[in-house]
C-alpha cells in the first residue's frame, strides 16, 4: 500500500531552502519517492488558511518511506531544511479501498 510524506513548510531563508530543494530531489527519486504536489499556489475554502508550501511525496509503501525519513543520506538535509524553514512533516499510510 502506498505511503505519503506530507509537509508544510515556511520559508524563512529562500537561499539556503533552494540548496535543500536542489539536494533532496534526486535523493528523494533515488529512494523510490515521486513528487505528487511540490509547492503550488493553495486556496483555503474552508476554516482559517494555514497552509505555506505543501509537498507531498508518494512512496511504494511506508517501510520505504520510513527508510528514507530516518536514513543517515537524509539526515544531513532534514537539518538543512530546519535551518532555514519551520516545517510540520507528517508519514500517512495510503488508502487500500
Amino acid at each position: 500500500m502506498a505511503a505519503y510524506l506530507i509537509a508544510n513548510i515556511t520559508v524563512a531563508d529562500p537561499v539556503r531552502f533552494g540548496e535543500y530543494r536542489d539536494k533532496v530531489a534526486p535523493m528523494i527519486a533515488a529512494h523510490g519517492g515521486r513528487y505528487l504536489i511540490r509547492g503550488g499556489a493553495v486556496t483555503a475554502v474552508e476554516g482559517e488558511p494555514f497552509l505555506d508550501r505543501v509537498v507531498v511525496l508518494e512512496y511504494p509503501d511506508m517501510e520505504t518511506l520510513k527508510r528514507f525519513y530516518h536514513g543517515e543520506e537524509y539526515a544531513p538535509l532534514i537539518a538543512l531544511r530546519e535551518s532555514c524553514t519551520i516545517s510540520h512533516v507528517a508519514l500517512v499510510e495510503g488508502y487500500a479501498g
